[in-house]
């Protein structure tokens, strides 16, 4: 749709509302055009907010890939693998144990290694109480 614009000052050159539409004489009557161009301006946080919008997808596709990916997968092989066992006798730790097992080993890493092999909640054991030795102490 074409605007008109009445144009009923006798001067020439002046321009009417801003719209660049210039007066040539006292009563003519011009039509601006319909088509004019408008340059988009982006704002700082229209670039920010378009920015935010382009990487969003890409930083969610990342951490799915970094969750998903790693997955180690199931294969049906089984192994299998016999452990040694020592009986607790009465006034034994797990330190006089490590160290009867593994003479010339830190007893404190072969505590740490029965305790977690044996799934042990705390250092402490009974007489009577059967430990699975680590395969790297046994005879």
């Amino acid at each position: 749709m074409s605007a008109v614009v009445m144009h009923t000052v006798g001067m020439s050159g002046a321009r009417l509302n801003g719209a660049g539409v210039s007066g040539a004489g006292a009563g003519s009557v011009e039509t601006a055009s319909v088509g004019a161009r408008v340059r988009l301006r982006l704002t700082r946080r229209g670039r920010v907010v378009l920015t935010m919008l382009v990487a969003l997808p890409i930083v969610i596709g990342a951490m799915v890939f970094a969750l998903n990916g790693g997955g180690a997968a199931a294969t049906g092989e089984q192994t299998h693998v016999t452990f040694q066992y020592v009986t607790v006798q009465s006034g034994d730790s797990l330190w006089s144990v490590a160290s009867r097992i593994a003479p010339n080993a830190d007893p404190r890493n072969v505590i740490a290694d029965l305790v977690n092999l044996n799934g042990l909640s705390s250092a402490v054991v009974t007489p009577g109480q059967q430990l699975a030795i680590p395969t790297q102490y046994g005879k």
